[in-house]
C-alpha cells in the first residue's frame, strides 16, 4: 500500500504514525524551472496523531551525482504542539552535512505556522526563491487495498478517496540542485531516542519494503543507506520476484534495477511520470503489482484523486472526517 505502514507486520514504525512515511512524489512545474519536491506522513491523519512529531527529523535527500549518497539535504523539524498550532524550521545541508541524519545546514525558514486544523487553506510560506507548506491535506494515494488483500480481486473501492495525511511541500529553483537534470531522491523520518537519533522509515520507491521486504528485516532497512541496497537486497528480493512472478535470476536483476537502490531517478528534461520522478497522479500502485506478477494481474481501474490543487502545495483541501 504505497509506503504507508512500512514498519513490521503493516503498521507504523515504533506504531507512531507521525513518523511513518507514505509518498515521495518529485515533478517540475508547468513552466519547467522548478522543481517540486513532497513527502507525505501520518497515514490517516490526524487519527494517528494530531501534529508532527516534535522529536523528529523529516528529510529528503538529493543525490547529484548517480552515488546513492545525499548531496543536498532538506530537513524539516517542528516545535512541541500548544493549543492545536505548530511551528517549522527547515534547514538545508550539503556535502558531509547532508549525510547526517540530524538536521543541519542553514536554516532556509525558522519557527513558521504548520497548518493542522480542518481549515481548507494551506500556510504557504515564501522565502526567497523557496516556497514551503506544511500540514495536513489530503492523501493523494489511491489503491483498492481491500482487493490487494483479497489476492487481487478488485472490489473497486479506493482506500485512500477519503484519507489525509500530513504533507511537506517544498519548491525551489531547478538549478539549485545541480546542473545536471537527473537527480536521486529518498525520504527519511528519525526520531531522536535515548540521546541518539535513530532512522525509523526511509524510501523512495511505492510499495517496496511492503511487498520485497520480510518482517525480520524492515527495521534494518529503515535504518539503512540507499548505497548499500544493491549488495543488500538484491538476492533476497530476486526470490521475491521468483515467487510472485516466476522470474529467473537475470530478468530479476533488470527489473530489480528499477527500485534498487532505493532512490527515486528523476531526469528533469523529459516529463515526471513514474519512475522518472512521480507526480500526484501516478498509478504506481499498478506499476509495482506488475512487476510483481509478471503483467499477469489486471488492472483495477481506480482513478486519480481530482481533489487536487492546480498550484502550489498541490495536495488537496484536507476532507473534515476521514475514516479508518
Amino acid at each position: 500500500m504505497s509506503h504507508h505502514l512500512s514498519g513490521p507486520n503493516l503498521r507504523s514504525p515504533m506504531d507512531d504514525a507521525r513518523l511513518d512515511m507514505t509518498d515521495l512524489f518529485a515533478f517540475t512545474t508547468a513552466a519547467g524551472n522548478r522543481t517540486v519536491l513532497i513527502m507525505n506522513v501520518n497515514p490517516v491523519a490526524p487519527t494517528g496523531g494530531n501534529a508532527f512529531h516534535p522529536d523528529a527529523v523529516y528529510r529528503i535527500n538529493v543525490d547529484t551525482d548517480g552515488d546513492n549518497q545525499a548531496d543536498i539535504a532538506f530537513s524539516f523539524v517542528f516545535s512541541q504542539p500548544q493549543d492545536g498550532q505548530q511551528t517549522v524550521t527547515v534547514h538545508r545541508a550539503e556535502g558531509e552535512q547532508a549525510r547526517s541524519h540530524d538536521a543541519d545546514g542553514q536554516k532556509i525558514v525558522t519557527d513558521q505556522p504548520v497548518a493542522l486544523g480542518p481549515d481548507p487553506d494551506p500556510e504557504i510560506i515564501t522565502a526567497g526563491d523557496y516556497r514551503i507548506s506544511t500540514g495536513l491535506r489530503s492523501d493523494p494515494f489511491f489503491a483498492d487495498l481491500e482487493g490487494i488483500t483479497k489476492e487481487f480481486q478488485w472490489t473497486g473501492k479506493d482506500w485512500g478517496i477519503d484519507k489525509n495525511i500530513f504533507g511537506i511541500a517544498l519548491e525551489l529553483p531547478s538549478d539549485e540542485l545541480g546542473p545536471a537534470p537527473v537527480i536521486g531522491l529518498w525520504g527519511r523520518v528519525s526520531v531522536r531516542q535515548n540521546g541518539r537519533l535513530k532512522s525509523v522509515d526511509r524510501g523512495a520507491h511505492p510499495s517496496v519494503t511492503a511487498y520485497f521486504n520480510s518482517e525480520d528485516v524492515k527495521d534494518a532497512y529503515n535504518e539503512g543507506e540507499p548505497a548499500n541496497d544493491w549488495d543488500t537486497y538484491l538476492q533476497p528480493w530476486t526470490a521475491v520476484l521468483a515467487h510472485t512472478g516466476q522470474y529467473d535470476a537475470e530478468a530479476a536483476e533488470e527489473t530489480l534495477r528499477t527500485i534498487l537502490p532505493d532512490v527515486l531517478r528523476y531526469d528533469r528534461s523529459k516529463p515526471a511520470s513514474y519512475p522518472n520522478g512521480r507526480t500526484l497522479t501516478d498509478d504506481v500502485e499498478t506499476a509495482r503489482i506488475d512487476m510483481l506478477s509478471r503483467g499477469k494481474v489486471p488492472n483495477a481501474g481506480i482513478p486519480p484523486h481530482t481533489d487536487l490543487l492546480p498550484d502550489f502545495p498541490y495536495l488537496g483541501h484536507p476532507h473534515p472526517a476521514p475514516t479508518a
